[in-house]
């Protein structure tokens, strides 16, 4: 198993360019499984987890191949519906696959993504969505088993007790994007990766408005046909490489980095004293040594996203004075704070929030990631930590960043990927 091994202290200088955003992208390939012709798709990230759902949909019939960051996805087999537990519950995303499969070939057999329960998950909503559609759903052997001759337009409501639903709104939208009649979305995702999906719909033959804002509305057609569509930005990796500028007092460009998507993160940013400044499409971070202490409250977009919470708080642990951080998309999102904790850091969680009391340096552990963007958090604290830090389990990284230990060495990190067995 790998790990990342760095030592700290370097000031990260240079430019680094934006790849594909994996929360655009995973949807993306889903929608796939409803075209009658080759969906080609650009800016294409190679993560772990681009290659799982490529994985799942090969079992779905769905042939794919990826050249120079342009994957094609073409339906040579529409006879399999079943989303095999194996794959599934390795990650949560594979959901996606629901809404498609079931508006396109009539039944979706998808296993509970991660072994989760239906009750208030998030998962909850994708089926009261579908449902509302006019789905038949029940639960058989930890599987959801959708079926449905035809869907029918309807008026759905997806809000839930932590917001909105992005992957949830994605799935009835592509649904929808075949089902007799209209559908109106209420209290719809707004984040990017949604609006973006709605373009690629509408690119393929859908008759799709309103898409990232809070009411869509989606008028269905018989079919859809093949398209090409380029990714947007990620801008969960934008975020954490403008934190790996600040948080090692350097200063770092970014390109393909989309400002539009990113206010509440730059708010935040330039409140705690970091310069964030755009010119020719780039966006150049820079910070002072001084940082000064900020309240955070993770929110649906446009809000400050979550999955950048905790990249925020690994740089807050330096900050001058006490920073709070409320988390009110998923409560329990914290399991970087006990290894924060490790390297020096003075967080103390109470509920769903963590209190961070600044301290003047963190110092190099050996931590263990909890999962993708906490791994992310580790790293960007070894970045600037006195001595040595280890970062176990990077697969998580992995899943959503591409080559990072790279991309950070072309900055001027000490990092390397090594070996732990």
């Amino acid at each position: 198993m790998d790990a990342l091994q760095i030592t700290g202290g370097n000031r990260l200088r240079g430019t680094v360019r934006v790849g594909g955003a994996k929360n655009a992208a995973l949807p993306q390939m889903a929608a796939a499984l409803m075209a009658d012709g080759p969906v080609a798709l650009t800016n294409m990230p190679n993560l772990a987890d681009v290659r799982l759902l490529a994985k799942i949909l090969g079992e779905l019939g769905v042939e794919s191949s990826v050249e120079a960051g342009r994957m094609t996805l073409t339906v040579t087999d529409a006879s399999h519906s079943i989303a095999r537990y194996d794959l599934v519950r390795q990650m949560r995303a594979s959901i996606c696959v629901l809404g498609p499969l079931l508006a396109k070939r009539g039944k979706a057999v998808v296993s509970m993504p991660g072994g989760c329960a239906i009750g208030d998950r998030p998962v909850d909503l994708h089926l009261r969505g579908l449902a509302a559609l006019g789905a038949s759903i029940h639960l058989d052997s930890g599987n959801i088993v959708a079926e449905a001759k035809r869907l029918k337009g309807a008026e759905i409501f997806m809000g839930g007790p932590f917001g909105s639903t992005v992957l949830g709104t994605a799935n009835v939208m592509s649904a929808a994007a075949l089902a007799d009649g209209v559908t109106t979305i209420e209290m719809a995702a707004c984040e990017p990766e949604v609006a973006d999906l709605g373009d690629l719909l509408n690119a393929m033959g859908a008759r799709i408005t309103g898409h990232g804002t809070p009411r869509i509305t989606i008028e269905g057609v018989p079919s859809l046909g093949g398209a090409e569509h380029p990714l947007i930005a990620d801008r969960i990796e934008a975020g954490t490489f403008m934190v790996a500028a600040a948080i090692t007092n350097g200063e770092v460009t970014i390109e393909n980095c989309r400002l539009d998507h990113l206010m509440a993160v730059v708010d935040r940013l330039r409140s705690i004293g970091v310069n964030v400044e755009s010119e020719n499409g780039c966006v150049t971070v820079s910070s002072s040594r001084r940082l000064a202490p900020v309240d955070v409250v993770t929110q649906p977009f446009p809000g400050f996203p979550t999955d950048l919470q905790a990249q925020l708080m690994a740089l807050l642990c330096l900050a001058d004075g006490n920073s709070i951080v409320t988390e009110k998309i998923y409560p329990d999102r914290f399991m970087h704070v006990a290894e924060l904790n490790r390297m020096g850091a003075h967080l103390r969680k109470e509920g769903p929030t963590v209190i961070v009391e600044g301290v003047k340096q963190l110092i190099g552990a050996p931590v263990m990631a909890s999962d993708l963007r906490a791994s992310a958090a580790l790293v960007l604290a070894g970045l600037c930590a006195r001595g040595r830090t280890r970062v176990s389990r990077v697969y998580h990284i992995d899943r959503g960043y591409e080559r990072i230990e790279q991309r950070l060495q072309s900055l001027g990190a000490d990092i390397e990927r090594v070996n732990e067995d």
